[in-house]
């Protein structure tokens, strides 16, 4: 593999526990992502243009319109803010669910548990770029160790088919591990689950327009199962 840029031992990625107690979904066992069937049907554009966005960066030159946080307010952070430390899971509504009534009905229809609720605008970034950002989620802090895994969903709301998410487990020396490299194609209603706390991941974005997707924190469990069981191609 030929990049301008690789992780090592001192990324901060590798400090994020992989190895607890907390129950995960089988349907991620081998992998650690399963695609879904495509959406069978169309988000309207306007559900996620006119959102309000914030400028906050993550995997690239991204703008975020949080649709679920921790309280109920327009906020990009994780859930751990210092003295009301909780999981990502348990969440609010913001005033942009207001504004999207399709998306929030899709999200409430899996009927487990959800943290963060967001559309991504992301600006085009190829290979190399792209690879600055990889990275692991730290979704499970502060989660009781019997609690559910949190994992997310993405569904992506705009066409980008030469447009990948890139994909690797994480090996024995706690770096992405090039031998499970796995490419999500990025067309219109694509569908991926996976446990970005485990999976190295990033997206390679070919495009020449911005890229809007969704992105769902979920908490593991028998609801979350039967949703993903009953999305399976």
């Amino acid at each position: 593999m030929s990049t301008l840029f690789w992780p090592n031992a001192d990324h901060w990625s590798c400090e994020i526990p992989l190895d607890t107690p907390h129950p995960r979904l089988d349907a991620l066992a081998a992998r650690g992502f399963v695609r879904l069937t495509d959406l069978a049907f169309e988000i309207p554009a306007h559900e996620y243009l006119d959102l309000e966005y914030m400028d906050w960066k993550s995997g690239g030159d991204t703008n975020f319109a949080p649709i679920a946080t921790a309280d109920g307010e327009l906020d990009c952070r994780g859930f751990w803010n210092t003295g009301d430390e909780r999981p990502d899971k348990g969440a609010r509504f913001t005033s942009n669910a207001q504004r999207c009534p399709t998306i929030k009905h899709y999200v409430e229809s899996a009927r487990a548990d959800f943290g963060r609720v967001r559309t991504i605008k992301l600006e085009p970034q190829q290979h190399d770029l792209a690879m600055r950002s990889f990275h692991r989620d730290d979704n499970n802090r502060f989660n009781p160790p019997t609690d559910g895994w949190v994992v997310r969903t993405w569904l992506e709301l705009t066409d980008h088919p030469t447009s990948y998410m890139l994909l690797m487990d994480t090996g024995p020396d706690g770096l992405p591990d090039p031998a499970t490299e796995a490419r999500i194609p990025l067309h219109k209603g694509s569908r991926v689950v996976v446990d970005t706390q485990r999976l190295w991941h990033v997206v390679v974005h070919n495009g020449t327009a911005p890229r809007y997707a969704l992105i769902t924190s979920y908490e593991s469990g028998p609801a979350l199962a039967a949703w993903v069981d009953s999305q399976l191609p």
